[in-house]
């Protein structure tokens, strides 16, 4: 049985594109529904206005952008695939999104990357960070991807903690990795990026630091493996890359043509919450899409 039963689109209508191949050839290959939900941003100032024509300005904004989903998804029906659509106003897109996906529960929240500028998002955190924080299910980022549907994808595991919730989060991005790929009949790939710190040579006493590098490296190697075998990730498709995790997702994703990277999504909190996470940061270089569990 398929992993995804409901798939939600989001769209932005205003900008006149969006995902709609890649979520279609998604829902085909798993039988899954699809939802796609058009949010209209608010226009700033609304409430000033008397209440009648509020409601009419509204409903002269929403027309031209009822008529184009229209017009775009009607290509999509009658082809043995459930899809339904939707057009809102949306007050606040993160909590909108966030409140629908709560009442609805689909099994995957789909939608494009939006790029964002480092000044802007020094200033603003970017909806696509708000969603990897605080979205309750996997949330599929599109980008610019080779193929509508994934041939090669990539599960980015953390092997540096041995915490059960750690080896849970490890278990959970392979698993859907795992599903994904055999749902759509790519290959999946294992990849650890890593990164020795002093704070993990903190706890080999008695070792020089080239003796205490290479040690710490053994039990990583180690224990990267051992993931590896339980799930049954074919040697020539496990990668152990020693390197900064961003810049060896990016190169990686490059020199191997990934079409999907499969992350954590973590909380992030005091300056990490201002800078972002490995997974956010990723979504502005990384020449794919990202799947953050």
């Amino acid at each position: 049985m398929s992993q995804y039963q409901r798939l939600l689109l989001i769209i932005d209508p205003t900008l006149r594109q969006y995902p709609a191949q890649h979520a279609m050839a998604l829902a085909r290959a798993s039988g899954a529904s699809l939802h796609i939900l058009a949010l209209v941003p608010a226009i700033k100032g609304l409430w000033m206005l008397e209440e009648r024509d509020r409601l009419q300005l509204r409903e002269d904004c929403l027309r031209p952008h009822h008529d184009w989903l229209n017009e775009q998804t009607a290509p999509l029906h009658g082809r043995g695939i459930t899809v339904t659509t939707q057009l809102a106003w949306a007050e606040d897109m993160e909590k909108d999104i966030i409140d629908y996906v709560t009442d609805m529960q689909p099994d995957l929240l789909i939608k494009q990357i939006r790029h964002e500028s480092a000044f802007k998002r020094a200033i603003f955190t970017p909806l696509d960070w708000q969603l990897l924080r605080h979205c309750q299910v996997p949330v599929y980022l599109v980008g610019s991807s080779r193929h509508v549907l994934p041939r090669k994808v990539v599960a980015a595991v953390e092997v540096t903690d041995t915490t059960p919730a750690d080896n849970t989060l490890n278990e959970r991005i392979i698993q859907q990795a795992s599903s994904l790929a055999l749902q759509c009949d790519a290959e999946l790939h294992l990849l650890y990026a890593c990164t020795i710190s002093a704070a993990y040579l903190a706890d080999y006493d008695g070792l020089t630091l080239a003796e205490l590098t290479k040690a710490l490296g053994r039990d990583l190697k180690k224990a990267f493996l051992a993931l590896a075998d339980q799930f049954g990730v074919p040697s020539d498709r496990r990668h152990f890359i020693e390197g900064h995790p961003i810049a060896v997702l990016n190169e990686f994703s490059h020199d191997h043509q990934m079409d999907v990277i499969v992350m954590g999504k973590v909380q992030s909190r005091g300056l990490g919450k201002l800078l972002g996470s490995t997974t956010e940061h990723i979504l502005y270089q990384a020449p794919c899409s990202i799947l953050a569990v």
